[in-house]
């Protein structure tokens, strides 16, 4: 099947309110002018350098979201462009958004990284950090920042009862920040979670943004 006979099978199993990131690292801008003629907007990136490169040669009406583990002295490439970075993982990288944000003009969506998966290798604040984050409250001073909600990885496992543990953990919190922090902020509505191999559980409990990218391009060549 083509990327856009792929994009179409996912798309049609996604219920309304329930948007697609089309992870496009790695993959050629042909495959993803492919994806892009099929009608599809958001793209996911991990890399700054290749999200840069590809957003210069690209039309620019696609909506880059950034969605892998960020450091602090990449942001300033993308700070003019980025429509929302997935992996905020720390109060720092928070500040440093806000203050390239703030260079170029722009208010960044972000998205809080929280770890909820059983694998040490995954990024993210614990949900106790998450919470004291919030409740310390310098965040409020970021004013050209904008939380916008969580996202998460589950464990890399075939186990889908501990997948969807992990989910439900990841959307509770999400509930519990949002009236909490957030009952007066109706930005804060996205909750980023699933993948190609378990977003139909992410769905089930409450993700608004799916991430998939082997199931549109084909399993990747590094």
């Amino acid at each position: 099947m083509s990327i856009a006979d792929n994009l179409k099978q996912v798309l049609a199993e996604l219920p309304t309110g329930v948007r697609l990131v089309a992870v496009s690292k790695f993959n050629p801008n042909e495959e993803i002018e492919e994806a892009y003629r099929a009608g599809q907007r958001i793209f996911g990136e991990s890399k700054v350098q290749e999200m840069t490169a590809k957003q210069e040669s690209l039309p620019n009406d696609i909506e880059w979201h950034f969605i892998g583990h960020l450091q602090t002295n990449k942001i300033k490439y993308m700070a003019a462009y980025v429509a929302m970075i997935h992996g905020i993982d720390s109060y720092k990288l928070l500040t440093e958004v806000n203050k390239q944000a703030q260079k170029v003009g722009r208010v960044i969506d972000c998205l809080l990284q929280v770890h909820v998966a059983q694998e040490e290798t995954k990024f993210g604040f614990s949900p106790d950090e998450c919470r004291a984050m919030l409740v310390d409250g310098a965040w409020k001073t970021l004013e050209n920042i904008r939380i916008c909600g969580l996202m998460g990885m589950a464990s890399n496992t075939d186990d889908t009862k501990q997948i969807d543990r992990e989910f439900e953990t990841l959307h509770n919190l999400f509930e519990e920040l949002r009236v909490t922090f957030f009952v007066d902020a109706p930005q804060f509505k996205e909750l980023s979670m699933g993948m190609s191999h378990d977003y139909h559980l992410a769905i089930a409990r409450g993700s608004t943004l799916v991430r998939v990218g082997s199931k549109i391009f084909g399993e990747r060549n590094y």
